[in-house]
């Protein structure tokens, strides 16, 4: 099942996010709809995917993020063959952050 074609129900939840304002309204709203576990992976892939992004090698990120090589490895694939999304928003952020 692809992960890029939804159905107009399926898309909701990314209309919702589009709602939220602040970070901690979206820190609330992903608490009302994950897991604490979810949220952690989430968060965690996140962390690896900035520090791939930086050149940080496998064995930095996982000492940082105790992410396992597997879970690095699928965010690695992702800068390979994802949407480049990830890409622009890291870039933007990291541009937010210098000024």
């Amino acid at each position: 099942m692809s992960r890029v074609e939804k159905k107009p129900h399926e898309m909701e939840i990314y209309e919702a996010i589009l709602q939220l304002q602040t970070p901690e309204e979206c820190f609330k709203f992903f608490k009302d709809v994950c897991s604490d576990h979810e949220m952690l992976s989430m968060e965690q892939r996140y962390h690896v995917a900035k520090m791939l992004n930086e050149g940080r090698t496998y064995i930095d990120i996982q000492e940082e993020t105790k992410a396992s090589t597997a879970t690095i490895s699928r965010v690695a694939r992702v800068f390979a063959d994802g949407t480049g999304v990830i890409d622009a928003v890291l870039s933007k952020m990291q541009g937010e952050k210098k000024v």
